[in-house]
């Protein structure tokens, strides 16, 4: 069971319990929202609340979110691609849209079910919900996931995430033209202290966090950037690119919808490219790259050639 507590601020007064609960964190829709609440999940001041019940300032809300179920979380025959595999682990480059591992509303169709249906076993050490799973990507966000088949691989994997041995690189496309050529952005993470759904640079009770970053070209309305995060905070790259007022194109929980005459970019335009770490078992180096997706090269390709026909 999962328990969620929200505080109701005058910003958020006179709106509808679901509709801010849908706003204020982004596991759950709102149809999965409305079933909990008729299912008595949902507390405001410790008194169940229907979905109409209209919010007012420091209304205390409680949503307990129950488990998967074992049984929920199954084999499916879901095409991967896998980068690379042996006996102990295997890298796959997951696409965009692709939920990591089951949660609350997103039961089937993970990265996890199409695991379980690749592999005979899978590290124990994530829990039912996570075989395997030693780290995770944003939904939106494509590219190289590191999995454990084993406990032995699991924990030295978590131990080199750890201790910062492995290196990742990321490409984004980013709103606006990024003026110098490379820089190094560093401020703590923390929640957004009244949207849930969001994380924010320098925050009071915020973690450390550090990015470097290396433009790669620029264009008339958006950069293509190279990034390397030294750490591993939740939305990191999305919220330090938005802090320097150059948000992840299609990112729209962090300024980066795309506006005006400009084509759009149906999501969060942002890759993991690269990993390099040391096997977990004989240590040898291994370099597991995805290649830029579709999409964004799409994107870049569609406004290379607009320039070239424009008279």
């Amino acid at each position: 069971m999962q328990r969620l507590e929200f505080s109701v601020d005058s910003d958020h007064k006179t709106q509808r319990l679901d509709v801010f609960l849908s706003e204020s964190q982004d596991e759950l829709s709102r149809s999965r929202l409305k079933k909990l609440i008729e299912q008595g999940h949902v507390s405001v001041n410790d008194s169940p609340a229907p979905a109409k019940y209209k919010l007012k300032a420091g209304d205390k809300i409680i949503l307990n979110v129950p488990a998967p179920s074992t049984a929920q979380i199954g084999a499916e025959p879901i095409s991967l691609n896998i980068i690379f595999e042996d006996e102990v682990m295997l890298a796959v480059n997951k696409p965009a849209g692709m939920v990591v591992h089951p949660a609350p509303g997103h039961g089937s169709g993970t990265l996890v079910n199409a695991l379980l249906s690749h592999c005979t076993d899978l590290s124990g050490i994530g829990g039912v919900e996570r075989p395997g799973i030693v780290h995770r990507l944003d939904k939106d966000t494509s590219g190289v996931v590191l999995v454990a088949k084993n406990e032995i691989a699991h924990r030295a994997l978590a131990r080199q995430f750890k201790s910062r041995e492995i290196k990742k690189t990321y490409l984004a496309l980013v709103r606006g033209v990024v003026k110098t050529a490379s820089g190094k952005i560093e401020s703590s993470i923390g929640r957004h202290k009244t949207n849930r759904k969001k994380m924010a640079a320098d925050t009071e009770r915020g973690r450390q966090a550090q990015t470097r970053y290396e433009v790669v070209e620029t264009f008339g309305h958006f950069s293509y950037l190279r990034l390397f995060p030294k750490t591993g905070r939740t939305h990191q790259i999305r919220v330090h690119l938005a802090s320097i007022h150059h948000p992840v194109l299609g990112d729209a929980l962090y300024g980066g919808k795309v506006t005006g005459p400009h084509q759009k970019m149906p999501r969060q335009a942002l890759h993991a490219h690269r990993i390099e770490t040391p096997h977990p078992v004989s240590t040898k180096p291994l370099i597991l790259e995805a290649p830029l997706p579709p999409d964004m090269a799409d994107y870049m390709m569609k406004y290379r050639q607009n320039l070239t026909s424009t008279p």
